[in-house]
């Protein structure tokens, strides 16, 4: 439905995500409006849910996995991308950057790419100043 009254507009989207930092729904307080998902029911819902209804959908949006932070690599993209059904609905992989500083890149991206080549990682959330004390 969003993407059917943004086309009503002339207005598409080449992608989307299953869900804007899946974890922080843990995190943040009861009356912020958020869901949380784990790796498995982020698997579960593209599989099962979000991932048929854009197949079916006349749009030719791609959908992407994750959109939280790389620390969560490569776990999460075993778990979702590990499921042959989920994994054909995904065309790629949303991080971002803020505690890169925590987990190198060779433990994170490069595994990930290695695991799943054919998946490729965007980088869809970022910002200068998240730390106070830089």
């Amino acid at each position: 439905r969003f993407l059917d009254e943004y086309a009503k507009h002339n207005v598409t989207f080449w992608a989307v995500t299953a869900q804007n930092e899946p974890l922080a729904g843990l995190f943040t307080p009861p009356q912020a409006p958020t869901i949380a998902f784990t790796a498995a029911q982020q698997r579960d819902f593209i599989a099962h849910d979000l991932g048929p209804a854009l197949a079916r959908s006349p749009h030719r949006t791609r959908l992407l996995m994750l959109d939280d932070q790389r620390i969560h690599l490569p776990h999460w993209a075993k778990v979702v991308l590990g499921n042959a059904t989920a994994a054909r609905y995904v065309a790629g992989l949303a991080v971002h950057w803020y505690l890169d500083a925590i987990v190198p890149p060779g433990c994170s991206l490069e595994a990930t790419h290695k695991l799943f080549p054919d998946h490729f990682l965007l980088y869809t959330e970022a910002c200068t100043g998240f730390f106070m004390f830089r």
